[in-house]
């Protein structure tokens, strides 16, 4: 199916799709890019951008662990260790009496402090200098394989936790007396997000996914009207800021994942000033 899918691309009148490396990344932006946009509604409203920041801090552990222990499949190494952590994080934040955000420092630092400790050892931490920026042009298709499989897992749990999500982003107390379970839709919203930031931070990089869990969303904000406005405007902007970031990125030599990014911030202040000027 990527094959097929990666020839029709070829066949496309565009000089920049006639390299197998670049329909593999436009692929990888059409799949990554729709799920940014939905989760980072709910990071924004939920106000978890600091904790989603903490995922990629993780994430960068699970990468040193995996290939300290020698694990078969480091991605899956990845993925496992970065649900684990998001489970350990909400489940310290609700049963901690200190502030959120003082429990996620905590994690944050020491995750990123462990995973340079473990990548320094025996001074092999050059070979993984890539994860800090991402490289979406060396996506395979066995990634591609991956990270289709994770859009639809993730797109089913949207759907089954929209609603939960929702109510909670109002007010927990709220949530609580409407006889919502606040501990496990957090973990499971968690775990989802630690899922998505684990596979892509390969391509992404440590240094910027962060950006993508909040600017989509950020930018949707300053125009919505409407929660409908607000869903669907977040998953245009990132799916726009991931077509235009990479094709800008082709012609102009840069890094895909930085460009992209900076395009998505370019959205976000297009908006600001639309809506100050309403």
């Amino acid at each position: 199916m990527i094959e097929y899918i990666s020839g029709f691309l070829g066949n496309l009148p565009f000089g920049w799709l006639h390299h197998t490396f670049m329909q593999h990344a436009l692929l990888a932006v059409l799949l990554v890019t729709p799920l940014f946009g939905l989760l980072s509604t709910m990071v924004v409203s939920n106000r978890m951008a600091f904790f989603s920041d903490s995922l990629g801090h993780g994430a960068f552990t699970g990468i040193a662990l995996g290939a300290l222990l020698g694990a078969v499949s480091p991605l899956m190494s990845l993925i496992a260790f970065s649900v684990l952590f998001a489970f350990f994080i909400t489940y310290i934040k609700h049963r901690s009496t200190a502030s959120t955000d003082t429990i996620i420092g905590v994690f944050s630092s020491t995750a990123i402090a462990v995973g340079l400790m473990l990548m320094s050892y025996g001074g092999s931490f050059n070979k993984f200098s890539a994860f800090l920026i991402g490289d979406i042009l060396s996506i395979t298709v066995e990634d591609l394989q991956a990270l289709l499989a994770v859009f639809v897992l993730v797109i089913v749990i949207w759907a089954w936790l929209f609603n939960q999500l929702l109510v909670l982003s109002l007010n927990q107390s709220f949530a609580r007396s409407r006889g919502l379970k606040v501990f496990l839709t957090e973990s499971l919203f968690a775990a989802t997000l630690a899922v998505v930031v684990a596979i892509s931070i390969q391509w992404v990089g440590l240094l910027i996914i962060n950006a993508l869990l909040v600017l989509p969303a950020a930018a949707a904000c300053n125009v919505a009207a409407n929660v409908k406005q607000y869903h669907c405007l977040s998953v245009l902007i990132a799916f726009c800021s991931g077509v235009i970031g990479l094709i800008l990125a082709y012609y102009c030599n840069m890094a895909a994942g930085a460009t992209i990014v900076v395009v998505s911030s370019l959205f976000f202040f297009i908006t600001l000033a639309w809506r100050r000027n309403d």
